[in-house]
């Protein structure tokens, strides 16, 4: 049986091939990882939009004319004691440069079950998701990803006189 040889160093002419191989390699694997930050944390940003629009929505299914604070209960979905100890945010909701709150109310409140029409209340939320993957902003055209959450509710108890 013939012997087979095994090889202990690399050939004179392969020197440096692992190192081209490395720097060819590892840019693309870092934009696959912050690809997949950004995009966890695109995706950790519109629940926590979902979960502000839907408190929004519960309480003005109670009280759909008071809009004032409807966006006051959409902005602060935290308890202000815990803001600091149980839950860190991305978003600061309370920015409203940044964020947007659109309530929408789909039919008139006193019309309600009575009527045959189920009339609800629509509160949306709009937040523009900064990208941090580098090059991304070239290829889509802008440096934002628009994040839009929105929740609808029943009016169950409409002010009617």
């Amino acid at each position: 049986m013939p012997k087979v040889r095994s090889r202990s160093f690399p050939r004179p002419h392969e020197k440096g091939q692992s190192l081209v191989e490395l720097a060819i390699s590892l840019p693309v694997i870092l934009l696959i990882l912050l690809g997949t930050f950004d995009f966890g944390m695109a995706l950790f940003s519109y629940s926590i939009l979902r979960d502000a629009a839907q408190e929004g929505a519960l309480y003005a299914s109670f009280n759909p004319e008071n809009e004032a604070e409807i966006e006051n209960r959409t902005r602060n979905i935290l308890p202000r004691e815990f803001e600091g100890d149980v839950f860190s945010s991305p978003i600061d909701l309370r920015d409203e440069e940044t964020v947007s709150v659109v309530i929408n109310v789909k039919g008139r409140a006193c019309e309600g079950v009575t009527r045959g029409a189920a009339n609800s209340i629509q509160v949306q939320v709009i937040y523009e998701y900064p990208i941090i993957m580098p090059f991304t902003g070239d290829i889509i055209g802008s440096d934002t990803i628009r994040l839009n959450a929105a929740a609808s509710n029943v009016i169950l108890q409409p002010p009617c006189q």
